[in-house]
């Protein structure tokens, strides 16, 4: 099987100010994405909910140096909200699922995992 990484990006603000039913009508499109993958014999592999990216940290190497600053990598609306793992030996079939959670404002990332055995890749 081949693992791919599902990015989730999401505007953070609108998470905020979602009502409670808003926020159940997101998680249950979760469900049934994970429940069609199942179905289909893939398996997810980890993943998470990532916290407000207000209280993320950037670390960047600066000469002989660490420099560690607050909030996102990227200053945009959209941030990174969440991510899966998955193995599948069937990309078309993931890239269906995928749907399911993709909304008409922004797309979701789909990314091949570099086997850790490879040193060539990259």
């Amino acid at each position: 099987m081949t693992s791919y990484v599902v990015l989730l990006p999401g505007d953070e603000s609108h998470w905020s100010s979602a009502t409670m039913e808003e926020r159940k009508a997101t998680y249950a499109k979760h469900t049934r994405f994970a429940e069609m993958l199942a179905a289909r014999g893939d398996k997810i592999t980890g993943g998470a909910e990532l916290t407000h990216s207000s209280g993320a940290r950037v670390v960047r190497r600066v000469g002989d140096r660490l420099e560690v600053t607050e909030g996102p990598y990227a200053e945009s609306v959209e941030q990174l909200t969440g991510f899966y793992c998955v193995d599948t030996d069937d990309l078309d079939g993931l890239l269906e699922c995928v749907g399911i959670l993709a909304g008409p404002d922004g797309g979701i990332e789909v990314r091949e995992a570099v086997e850790s055995s490879d040193p060539e890749a990259g």
